[in-house]
């Protein structure tokens, strides 16, 4: 079994790592909750989904115009995954990233994914140096809406049936921050 061992960020709880073949299992059982899997794209996420997934995240690297690179957030205490975060580096302007992320249901309310995300962004506009990080999201998935807020994001659109979805036309918001804004923020 691979194991990963590449890190990019850590915070006082997680690890924000790259994925490992260890990881399957229980990303398998979140992403093939029902509840995590309302929101996203897919339905009826299957284990060879989960494994084909993590094996292509294995041969990936982050910040690839065009790309997404999905990392793992794991508990500092256990390397236990409990959930993963995204970064889409624009092809059409790289220093541009967009964000996704998810978290299984039992760690939800806790804090964990505005303490990775701070996490991530610390590295997105400190590391990779990044000028601005944007996010879209369903309009009907308060959770996500109230992370990103609480990052300090800026809603800056209210997108009309954006996306097709599950057979519904789906409203998105945008969201979007500043590697200034960030940094100053953080200060």
């Amino acid at each position: 079994m691979e194991k990963s061992k590449e890190v990019f960020a850590v915070s006082e709880r997680l690890v924000i790592r790259k994925f490992g073949m260890q990881d399957v299992q229980f990303f398998y059982q979140y992403r093939s909750n029902p509840d995590i899997a309302r929101f996203q794209s897919w339905e009826n996420y299957t284990i060879q989904d989960a494994e084909s997934f993590v094996s292509r995240q294995l041969a990936s690297s982050p910040d690839q115009p065009g790309a997404w690179f999905q990392y793992a957030v794991a508990l500092a205490t256990s390397d236990q995954i409990i959930g993963d975060c995204a970064i889409h580096t624009l092809g059409a302007e790289p220093r541009i990233v967009e964000l996704g992320f998810t978290l299984a249901p039992e760690h939800q309310g806790k804090g964990y994914m505005h303490e990775a995300l701070c996490a991530l962004l610390d590295y997105v506009f400190g590391s990779l140096n990044k000028h601005k990080l944007i996010a879209f999201s369903d309009v009907r998935n308060t959770k996500s809406i109230h992370v990103l807020e609480r990052l300090g994001m800026r809603r800056e659109g209210h997108l009309l049936e954006n996306y097709m979805s599950k057979g519904h036309w789906i409203d998105e918001y945008q969201y979007a921050i500043l590697q200034s804004e960030w940094l100053n923020m953080r200060r």
